[in-house]
């Protein structure tokens, strides 16, 4: 069990190879990638930045959740920071059980609750030369705003 603010591009066969194992009959890979629209604007790119301690540790705790709710014993979550390209992936949960139902509920757990409580900020770069800060829930954009920024939450982990 892993959990890792990164600045260097993401080995998603690396993670797979980290949670593998002869007792798992399933493993579950899920991988967030930079897409070249969001909100019907044209995005050339992400920026994203972290409170790198503070991630992880609640990224770590949302580890022992999964543990606990789906008992998987083997998974691993990278979220890259700094700048990236379309296509890049920007985050990779890599999850191991014995059935496919628990590595399956897992990996969607993770994501669903690194995007809901992890302090990963992301800034879109837009075609047009602008970039604003994403709410990561999509309901608003923080326009201009810090990540820090009050009203800025946190948690936008992939833009997928």
């Amino acid at each position: 069990m892993r959990a890792t603010i990164v600045e260097r591009p993401i080995d998603a066969a690396a993670l797979l190879a980290e949670v593998a194992s002869p007792a798992h009959g399933a493993t579950a890979l899920f991988v967030g990638t930079v897409r070249d629209v969001n909100d019907g604007r044209a995005v050339t790119g992400i920026e994203y930045s972290a409170y790198a301690a503070m991630a992880e540790k609640e990224m770590r705790s949302i580890l022992e959740e999964a543990a606990v709710r789906f008992g998987v014993t083997a998974a691993v979550v990278e979220h890259r920071v700094g700048a990236l390209a379309l296509g890049e992936a920007s985050v990779v949960i890599a999850t191991a059980h014995a059935h496919r139902g628990p590595a399956l509920d897992a990996n969607r757990y993770l994501i669903e609750q690194l995007k809901q409580r992890v302090p990963v900020w992301k800034r879109e770069l837009y075609t047009d030369g602008t970039r604003e800060w994403v709410d990561p829930s999509g309901a608003r954009a923080m326009a201009g705003a810090p990540a820090s920024a009050p009203g800025a939450r946190p948690g936008g982990a992939s833009h997928a």
